[in-house]
């Protein structure tokens, strides 16, 4: 009977989210600008413009929240759910990469320039529905614990330009139009295929917090091995077979998540079996004083919390798109993000560039593109858990924490105007970890 269940918990549903978004190798449009810009004859100016578009789609998520919306609403009634909005990016991932490949080896004619705009819009517009998919489902499956979840997932979506940069690094060295077809067939496939583990469980247990954590540990942990493999790389020259079985060792990372989930559903299920087949009240009046324990905080911590709960998420859940629209809060929100990750996004994808102009080689620029995944892998997780404890125990909002990061950016930006020796790698660092916290 458990292994019925296993299949179908919010766990395994975690672990499927984390999956689907490793593979979206996200922020890597640097690795291949340049046979973009080289095999469609563009200039610098045109290459932005269709960066543009790339960008546009990738911040573009009210129809993926709409859709998402539409086929939740009646989650128990079987008819939809977060699938439907899987497949729907996954239709948008392979078009829109599988034309730019055809497009940059010559499979095709030369496209028009708004045709490739569209394209790279279908592509990155892909990777929002990835996101909305499974950002929020984490949030309804962890109601809770809604900031660390979701610092956990978007760390690691964050991390996944890094992952896929070692795949390019075996699999198609020094073949950018290879990493092309890559990115269109690997999401599409893992999406498809773990589709249907990612469902809506309302049901909330007392102590996720303690099993989430597994999962961040676990992030860090690739992390911090993908950035010791990075500086071994730049000090010594690593064979392919070096190289293959850190990759596997990679991989085998990725898969632990997935212990942590059964050894969660294991231990909910027999406190679910405990509780519902307990012969005494007494029995059942111990399980309830537990449950209440654990949400107890020391200091009149629980006062702060409860009154966040009362205040705040009421009027968060009660508020569609388009009351949001006519609140000066969204405005507000609004343009700071756009000025925040505006500049973010204008440094990544011009890596291949600058690098280009300071004489960075080929491998230092990927080199500054897993940098940066890893860097903003940490502001993403980082964040995360920073909110809810500042939310938690100090009644610190989010958005003070959204001031912060833009301030820290914007004294990054300056700091790469100083035109320093080895500033570019200085500069990835400081602006990965804003943008991903934003």
């Amino acid at each position: 009977m458990w292994r019925l269940r296993i299949s179908s918990s919010k766990w395994i549903a975690t672990v499927a989210s984390i999956w689907i978004l490793c593979s979206c190798g996200a922020d890597t449009f640097s690795i291949y600008s340049s046979v973009l810009k080289s095999s469609q004859g563009y200039d610098q100016s045109t290459l932005d413009t269709v960066a543009f578009f790339k960008d546009f789609g990738s911040n573009s998520g009210v129809l993926a929240g709409l859709l998402y919306s539409a086929v939740t609403v009646n989650n128990n009634s079987g008819g939809g759910g977060p699938w439907v909005v899987h497949v729907a990016g996954a239709i948008q991932n392979f078009i829109g990469y599988f034309m730019m490949w055809a497009s940059v080896v010559g499979l095709i004619q030369r496209p028009p320039v708004a045709l490739m705009c569209l394209f790279l819009f279908l592509s990155s517009h892909a990777a929002v529905f990835f996101a909305t998919a499974n950002l929020v489902t984490g949030v309804r499956n962890f109601p809770q614990s809604s900031g660390t979840v979701v610092g956990i997932l978007k760390g690691f979506l964050g991390i996944s330009g890094a992952i896929m940069v070692q795949a390019y690094g075996i699999f198609c060295k020094g073949k950018p139009s290879t990493f092309i077809l890559m990115l269109a067939l690997l999401p599409t496939f893992v999406s498809i295929v773990l589709m249907t583990f990612v469902r809506i469980y309302e049901a909330n247990t007392v102590d996720d917090v303690k099993r989430l954590n597994g999962f961040a540990i676990v992030a860090l942990i690739i992390a911090g091995y993908l950035m010791i493999k990075l500086i071994l790389e730049n000090i010594f020259s690593l064979p392919l077979l070096a190289h293959i079985i850190t990759f596997i060792f990679m991989l085998l990372l990725l898969a632990s998540p997935l212990g942590i989930a059964i050894k969660a559903q294991r231990e909910d299920s027999k406190r679910f079996s405990q509780m519902f087949s307990g012969e005494s009240n007494h029995s059942k009046e111990n399980q309830a004083k537990d449950s209440v324990d654990y949400h107890e905080l020391p200091d009149g911590e629980g006062h702060v919390h409860d009154d966040l709960d009362d205040k705040i998420l009421p009027y968060e859940e009660g508020m569609n798109l388009l009351q949001a629209l006519r609140t000066i809060n969204f405005w507000l929100l609004f343009i700071a993000m756009v000025c925040g990750m505006g500049s973010g996004v204008s440094v990544v994808n011009n890596f291949s560039q600058i690098g280009k102009s300071l004489n960075y080689t080929v491998v230092e620029v990927n080199n500054l593109v897993t940098l940066w995944s890893i860097c903003n892998f940490v502001g993403r997780i980082g964040v995360g858990y920073l909110s809810d404890y500042l939310l938690h125990t100090r009644g610190w909002t989010r958005p003070l924490l959204m001031a912060i990061s833009l301030a820290a950016m914007t004294t990054s930006h300056i700091v790469f105007a100083s035109n320093l020796p080895g500033i570019l790698y200085i500069v990835s660092i400081l602006v990965s970890i804003c943008y991903g916290s934003l």
